[in-house]
């Protein structure tokens, strides 16, 4: 046995997906029609929507904020794990990739559950605040522009409710965190993420090592 996290060879990873995900046909056609598409690296890992939407569950999450929609993959997974009466709001920059994402919503039958905001995410999240919706919220996920994570984080520990939960994706960015010879914007910028939120004393914290590294913080 080891200590240490398992890297994930593909007859391992198959052998995960196929003893645990649980995806609906909707999701894994909107996932396929993806795959074909520029940019599919954008989208999140089955089993990361899967645990995503367990963790809504568990924390009885019912208005949540996602910031990157993409094509909506990661949307409908926690979409679909909302009570009947839960509400997401959704930034994004896109309205091409967003035509997607609303046309599996409708399929699903939670488009009424989805607020589609199409504006940079630091505008919608500071209409949100100046609208006094500070603490209103249950759960975010942010997968977004990578040199903004610590302003939309600013941002969405103001909106959670204590107890609320923010999940970040990329934070191990395909090992290049760990490199000290990497150096790019995004690289250094989730760097500089990862050591904030290290010594964050406002939230609890777990970085995990699913898909491309996911964040958990919950705040206090």
């Amino acid at each position: 046995m080891t200590r240490s996290s398992l890297g994930l060879d593909a007859p391992l990873h198959e052998y995960l997906l196929g003893a645990s995900l649980r995806e609906p046909d909707v999701l894994r056609r909107l996932r396929e029609e993806t795959a074909a598409m520029p940019y599919s690296e954008m989208q999140v890992a089955p089993e990361q929507g899967q645990f995503m939407a367990l963790l809504v569950e568990i924390i009885g999450a019912r208005r949540t904020i996602e910031i990157g929609v993409f094509t909506g993959y990661s949307s409908l997974w926690v979409a679909l794990a909302l009570p009947p009466d839960g509400r997401m709001i959704a930034c994004d920059v896109s309205e091409e990739w967003t035509a997607v994402a609303r046309r599996y919503w409708r399929e699903a039958g939670v488009a009424d559950k989805i607020d589609l905001r199409i504006a940079p995410a630091l505008e919608t999240l500071d209409g949100l605040l100046a609208a006094g919706e500070g603490g209103r919220f249950d759960f975010a996920f942010i997968d977004a522009k990578k040199t903004e994570y610590i302003d939309y984080y600013e941002r969405t520990l103001e909106l959670l409710r204590p107890g609320g939960v923010v999940a970040v994706d990329n934070v191990l960015w395909s090992g290049n965190v760990a490199d000290p010879a990497k150096h790019d914007d995004d690289t250094d910028a989730i760097r500089a993420f990862n050591a904030k939120l290290s010594g964050d004393e406002r939230v609890s914290l777990s970085m995990v090592p699913l898909a491309d590294g996911l964040t958990l913080a919950r705040k206090r």
